[in-house]
């Protein structure tokens, strides 16, 4: 093993340096080292076995418009304001429970929207969503 100097020039240098190969090795070492009693820390538990099938049933949607004067739309019938939290309160009842997809109008007090949607989460409608358009 020749670490020097050659004094030989036209001789090609055959032996590898194996220094940075160790190096490398004993880092990956560590980190292993490190990570396995981590990963060996878990609960071992049988988890029960279940198949499950597709729900064929679909949900209806119900929608809740609010137009621009605050006026409330229940699938495109009109409805008092006094009315909607008993109606809401029979769509929850049902199985399965409808989706509620409200429209508000963009000219309507935000206030008129927030009382439709406290009054769905009063009835114990689970899945609200808005209706939007998009942007041309």
């Amino acid at each position: 093993m020749a670490f020097g100097t050659q004094d030989n020039t036209d001789e090609v240098m055959n032996e590898i340096n194996m220094t940075p190969l160790v190096d490398v090795m004993l880092v990956l070492l560590i980190i292993f080292i490190i990570t396995v009693p981590v990963m060996k820390h878990s609960v071992n538990i049988d988890l029960p076995r279940a198949s499950n099938e597709q729900q064929l049933i679909k949900p209806e949607t119900l929608r809740l418009s609010v137009d621009a004067t605050g006026s409330y739309y229940l699938d495109d019938a009109k409805i008092p304001e006094n009315a909607l939290a008993p109606q809401l309160k029979l769509a929850a009842a049902q199985n399965p429970q409808p989706d509620l997809h409200i429209r508000g109008d963009k000219a309507v007090r935000y206030e008129r929207v927030a009382k439709a949607m406290a009054a769905a989460q009063q009835a114990g409608l689970r899945k609200i969503g808005f209706i939007t358009e998009p942007n041309h």
